[in-house]
């Protein structure tokens, strides 16, 4: 069995992961308990590639990222092009995971005792203090169940990373892609095997997020 797929899926997941964290997590702390018709527009956009086809956000993101584009240009300008790289597949991974890790957090958050947080605004705890010593360590759990089912998603995706990073083996080629070739080419054995890791790690995935959830209810 090829290792490059596997070993280019597990970078590309764990980066996308962890961008879609960089960015989900502030989105989810600005959401949590706010209502108004902006924060619902915001949670709306933030949730769309949740239900659009991977293949319309892939696109999207190629038109907004190729060289076409005034970011892209000024990217590749700087020699650090994301179009059919893996960076590239890194953006489309997170863009993708991004509504899993923002929604999980929110909720994570919202569940945080809003009166524990009062009591440390009143003994003179600046709102960033706030967070990391109270909304953080109580909401760490479903935050983390988050990462899990970004990482998953990341390590699956399929249309978006196509259109944007393309299929090249040993560069852009993850496990997905590997295992649509191997169908192509009627490698039917090599395909049951990718196929059969993917859905190892997704069950070892949902099992963990579970357990996640039992400690919070637990707490």
């Amino acid at each position: 069995m090829n290792l490059a797929p596997m070993l280019i899926s597990l970078r590309v997941a764990s980066l996308a992961a962890l961008l879609a964290l960089a960015i989900g997590l502030p989105l989810a702390t600005l959401l949590a308990r706010r209502v108004s018709f902006w924060s619902r527009l915001l949670d709306a956009i933030a949730t769309l590639p949740l239900v659009l086809p991977p293949t319309v956000l892939g696109y999207y993101l190629l038109v907004s990222l190729g060289a076409r584009s005034p970011f892209g240009a000024t990217l590749e300008n700087l020699g650090l092009p994301l179009v059919f790289t893996w960076r590239g597949a890194v953006i489309a991974a997170s863009f993708v995971a991004l509504p899993l890790i923002t929604q999980s957090a929110r909720a994570a958050l919202e569940s945080v005792d809003a009166d524990l947080e009062d009591v440390a605004r009143t003994l003179g705890h600046s709102e960033l203090s706030v967070f990391f010593t109270i909304r953080l360590p109580l909401a760490w759990r479903g935050i983390l169940a988050g990462i899990v089912l970004a990482f998953a998603r990341a390590l699956g995706e399929f249309g978006a990373t196509l259109l944007v990073a393309g299929n090249i083996p040993g560069s852009t080629q993850t496990m997905p892609l590997a295992i649509y070739d191997a169908v192509q080419r009627g490698d039917q054995a090599m395909a049951n095997i990718m196929a059969l890791v993917l859905t190892s790690v997704a069950l070892i995935m949902l099992i963990s997020i579970r357990r996640f959830g039992q400690g919070i209810g637990h707490e």
